[in-house]
């Protein structure tokens, strides 16, 4: 049955504009919303620039050759938010199943009344890899409030493969290391022992004692029987670690600050070189109190896993 023609508001329009840039076709969006297919016509289009572009109606004969009126972003920004929608990143989450997810919560439950002096004595560290072109992650999706994670909104992993540096460095709440770059090849589980945990991880062993805690992720390389016989000989204590959880791990917005520092630089490096020296000198400028806070406030991300059941991991 043919949609019932009738007038137009701001809302109606609105919707129609955020619900054509989702890609829906126009038979759909007349069956969703009760409207007549020709009256899409009149409502503005958003071209593949970003601009709205209001065509003419098939009715009108006052041109044969009708040429669009650009529209202001901003214009379009104001419709789109009448229609409920607005511009945000989309999320970006970790696939986990359902034994990630017993593993996250029983870490978060143990873990959730720590005092700020046991978190004190734990070492947090890992190693990304920073490229030189990657996603600056934002680029912006329309959707309504309160739907970040519906699937549609969600991307489970970017993967942008291109010259970069792999970075190892260690956070605690009153220290830290260097940075630590493996400059050629990949992280194996001899070079993990030889250039992070006898220079580094020993050290502060050491020098924090025997309630010293060691926090490394799950890769291979870490759990490689060679790291475990290292770690015994030096008697340092290692945390369990629930896989897929870098959202319960504070040095992950470290790497967070750095990577946008990188991204703001109005000169971006063109070389590994260039990297290198870039990341040493937003990791020099980080403030320790900005460490110091995140590791004790350790109770807010055990308590945000148990208030969503580790239904999703944030990446």
């Amino acid at each position: 049955m043919m949609a019932q023609r009738r007038q137009l508001d701001m809302f109606t329009k609105g919707k129609i504009v955020g619900m054509l840039e989702s890609l829906r076709s126009q038979t759909e969006v007349s069956r969703i919303l009760n409207v007549d297919q020709s009256d899409l016509k009149t409502v503005a289009e958003v071209s593949k620039n970003g601009r709205c572009y209001p065509t003419t109606s098939i009715s009108s004969t006052k041109s044969h050759n009708p040429s669009p009126r650009p529209i202001s972003g901003n214009k379009c920004a104001t419709r789109l938010n009448h229609a409920g929608l607005y511009a945000r990143r989309p999320a970006v989450c970790i696939p986990l199943t359902s034994a990630h997810k017993r593993a996250r919560l029983n870490w978060s439950l143990k873990h959730q009344h720590w005092s700020v002096g046991e978190w004190a004595n734990v070492m947090f560290s890992d190693e990304p890899r920073f490229r030189l072109r990657s996603d600056s992650r934002w680029v912006t999706i329309w959707r309504e409030r309160g739907t970040r994670f519906e699937p549609r909104n969600i991307t489970e992993r970017h993967y942008f493969p291109s010259r970069g540096v792999m970075v190892w460095k260690g956070i605690m709440m009153d220290g830290r290391t260097d940075l630590h770059f493996f400059d050629m090849g990949s992280v194996t589980a001899q070079r993990y022992r030889d250039e992070v945990l006898e220079p580094y991880t020993r050290l502060f062993r050491g020098a924090v004692g025997p309630d010293f805690i060691f926090m490394d992720d799950n890769a291979p390389c870490h759990r490689a029987v060679l790291i475990d016989d290292f770690l015994e000989t030096e008697n340092i204590q290692r945390m369990s670690w629930p896989v897929n959880s870098p959202d319960l791990n504070p040095i992950e917005y470290v790497w967070y600050i750095l990577g946008r520092q990188i991204a703001a630089l109005s000169h971006p490096p063109s070389s590994v070189t260039e990297l290198k020296r870039a990341l040493q000198e937003a990791w020099n400028r980080l403030s320790p109190q900005l460490i110091h806070h995140l590791i004790a406030s350790m109770v807010n991300p055990c308590a945000a896993c148990l208030a969503v059941r580790g239904d999703h991991t944030p990446y």
